[in-house]
């Protein structure tokens, strides 16, 4: 059984979907784009979603990326935060990672899904991709947030790891 909790939500466009899960089980929740968004190799969009949520006290939403457009293309999606004290839009940065250069260009667009699409004469750098309006973007998962109290000291505690940072333990 999962923890349910209320959340409400405002549709800013007459065209935004309202998230649901797709398994009962499932973390997150599908984040949808509202129009269409063209992103450049090198460029990074916001890519708006034409909602506002309204969350409780004591959570915040997070925007990942969708593993299927991470695997699948050059389009990055960069983690986010969205604190209970927003209510304006949710949007989510996109970046393009594609190192193309623009002399290298074609009359074409490619989908998130892979699939082409013929522009009506208009050249872009290869490598750019169409987000559609409708297309899964991101997902979102709701969270508790929990606030520290800082304390400054002179010195901090002995561990097994030290001061020693990524890749500390081995390959």
């Amino acid at each position: 059984m999962t923890n349910k909790l209320d959340v409400k939500i405002k549709r800013l466009n007459q065209d935004a979907v309202i998230p649901a899960y797709a398994h009962e089980t499932d973390a997150g929740f599908d984040l949808t784009a509202v129009k269409d968004v063209i992103v450049e190799p090198g460029a990074t969009v916001k890519v708006p979603t034409g909602l506002a949520f309204e969350l409780p006290s004591g959570y915040e939403l997070q925007i990942r990326p969708r593993s299927g457009i991470t695997s699948k293309t050059k389009l990055r999606v960069q983690l986010g935060t969205v604190d209970a004290g927003y209510i304006g839009e949710v949007s989510v940065i996109v970046d393009n990672t594609a190192e193309n250069a623009y002399e290298n260009v074609a009359q074409y667009l490619t989908y998130v899904d892979g699939i082409d699409y013929r522009t009506n004469g208009d050249l872009y750098p290869n490598d750019t991709y169409l987000i559609r309006k409708g297309d899964r973007i991101a997902q979102g998962v709701i969270a508790p947030v929990a606030h520290a109290t800082f304390s400054e000291v002179d010195s901090l505690g002995e561990s097994d790891r030290g001061a020693n940072g990524f890749g500390s333990s081995g390959v």
